[in-house]
């Protein structure tokens, strides 16, 4: 049963962190609702601040997301991925830095959901069924793990390194070093191909965040 787009769940799930005074973990929910859209901009705007402000523990803030990609809940797990995806791309450095050197990494390897998407008892239309999107989700799921492989491995993000045909990092760097960068990049690059996502599979509000 939903109640203006967000579930009950959801609003219990909230409500429960403003009354313990949890601020973090309120706009970790919130981002990451049953609801079928992607994360809205301005929770992720909210996560991306929080990753440069010194008070804030990142590793409490990554441990949260990791706790939301443990749900049975294809839409909130898919959507803890890209949210933990965007804090590495857009937020302070500290965040793939903690994802790199600890332990914590996404476990969804054997995940299963075999439920289907529902809104107010109606279908949502051009949704996928939970079944169908489990596959997209391990295969997400083995990418950022293995790009939090290659941070630890490199401690730079390849998406981040300067580019170029005369300046690029890669042409530039030591043939040593080089040859020990390469099987990195590689297993980085066969997982993102190996999400193998076409465009017929992006037709519900999930797909088209990515």
């Amino acid at each position: 049963m939903s109640m203006a787009g967000q579930t009950i769940n959801d609003r219990l799930l909230a409500a429960r962190h403003s009354l313990a005074g949890q601020g973090l973990a309120k706009s970790v929910c919130k981002a990451t609702t049953e609801e079928c859209i992607g994360p809205k901009k301005k929770h992720l705007d909210y996560l991306v601040h929080c990753t440069n402000e010194p008070n804030v523990s990142i590793p409490h803030l990554a441990n949260l997301l990791i706790e939301r990609s443990q749900n049975t809940h294809w839409v909130v797990v898919y959507k803890a991925l890209i949210t933990t995806h965007h804090l590495m791309a857009y937020g302070n450095e500290r965040f793939m830095q903690y994802l790199a050197s600890s332990n914590s990494t996404f476990n969804l390897s054997n995940f299963l959901d075999k439920g289907g998407v529902q809104d107010g008892g109606m279908s949502v239309p051009g949704g996928r069924m939970g079944y169908d999107m489990s596959p997209f989700i391990r295969r997400y799921a083995k990418y950022l793990n293995e790009k939090s492989l290659s941070y630890r491995a490199m401690a730079f993000d390849f998406c981040k390194v300067k580019r170029g045909k005369e300046e690029g990092s890669l042409r530039t760097m030591h043939a040593d070093k080089l040859l020990k960068t390469l099987p990195v990049l590689q297993a980085q690059l066969d997982a993102l191909l190996e999400f193998d996502c076409q465009s017929s599979d992006l037709t519900n509000g999930k797909g088209q965040t990515m």
